[in-house]
């Protein structure tokens, strides 16, 4: 393998070439997605890769105390529900989210035909995410992921001699 080889494996993704992995929960969400930046270099980018089904959502609504993200739409339109409010996208627009609870945000494919967009962040860990609809908040860091609601919060102390 050459040198330029090496790089393009390291420094390089392409769409068409990206394994995509179904998320699908009836009978809201339904999306193909797959990570660009998992493998490379990056180190405080990430990127994924989305197609959402017509008429479904993309993940459940949510906001990230530490990662920023921005969107940008490929093809298609849809809707941004972005704080408490319904905002259409559309092909060439790009969304800026900053972290924090103002913004806490989702992706509702809202035409008949799939939408494709490309999520960008800036992978901060840890992270802490809450999700508005459920009560949920989710932290996250490498190789632990944790999921639970305040309310089913331990004690400080519990399990400690």
């Amino acid at each position: 393998m050459s040198r330029a080889d090496d790089l393009r494996a390291t420094l390089v993704r392409n769409l068409a070439e990206l394994p995509l992995e179904r998320q699908q929960r009836e009978p809201l969400y339904d999306t193909r997605c797959g990570s660009l930046s998992d493998g490379t270099a990056a180190v405080k980018l990430g990127a994924g890769f989305d197609i959402l089904a017509p008429g479904k959502r993309s993940c459940p609504y949510h906001f990230h105390h530490a990662q920023e993200e921005m969107f940008v739409i490929l093809e298609g339109e849809g809707t941004l529900r972005v704080a408490g409010e319904m905002v259409p996208v559309r092909a060439g627009d790009v969304v800026f989210i900053p972290p924090g609870p103002q913004y806490p945000h989702q992706f509702i494919n809202t035409s008949a035909a799939p939408m494709r967009y490309l999520s960008i962040s800036t992978q901060e860990r840890p992270e802490l995410c809450e999700y508005p609809d459920s009560g949920k908040v989710a932290g996250y860091t490498r190789g632990l992921r944790i999921i639970q609601r305040p309310a089913d919060s331990l004690d400080y102390w519990e399990g400690e001699p």
